[in-house]
């Protein structure tokens, strides 16, 4: 799900184009909009900035326990775009903006996507060697317990590594009995 504005064209850049000054210029985009998506009760997952012609797109990946619908991402966008247009963190150059939700692609890595997962099937490498696939019925800032085949499993954060959601087209017992 994403909403794209084309609103925005932020002031002038100061700094001379350059490797450093763009990842100066990529730590102050994520230090504006970080707390201005968590302002709003989301979590920035991601943050892209592309040429697109002659602009650029500025992508955000934004999440929350709740998910995200298509009125968040609105509201996601339109503090956002405000946040751009009074800066100039974007420089002179026009600017796309899209605001999506993760894929179900995503890699489970930190805490929080772990225990937005509860109740998902997962699929993830372990440390020692090999990999574990269950439906995650717990997860906390430690650890993750997986449900394999009716053995659960409390594994740390630590023991698991970037996990993936399996996409399911009909989990058993919630589909249509017709």
């Amino acid at each position: 799900m994403s909403v794209e504005s084309q609103s925005g064209r932020a002031r002038r850049d100061r700094g001379a184009p350059g490797a450093s000054s763009r990842d100066e210029a990529g730590q102050r985009l994520t230090g504006l909009l970080t707390p201005i998506v968590g302002a709003v009760g989301f979590d920035l997952e991601e943050l892209r900035v592309e040429p697109a012609g002659r602009r650029r797109l500025v992508r955000l990946v934004v999440d929350a326990d709740e998910g995200v619908n298509l009125d968040d991402v609105a509201k996601i966008s339109q503090a956002v775009s405000a946040a751009l247009d009074e800066s100039d963190v974007m420089g002179s150059a026009p600017y796309v903006l899209e605001v999506t939700s993760p894929g179900v692609d995503r890699p489970l890595t930190e805490p929080r996507h772990w225990r937005r997962a509860v109740g998902r099937l997962v699929r993830a490498p372990l440390g020692a060697g090999g990999e574990i696939e269950g439906r995650v019925v717990a997860a906390d800032d430690e650890a993750v317990v997986i449900d394999v085949e009716g053995d659960q499993r409390r594994l740390g954060l630590d023991e698991l590594g970037r996990g993936r959601m399996q996409v399911e087209f009909r989990r058993d017992g919630t589909g249509d009995e017709d």
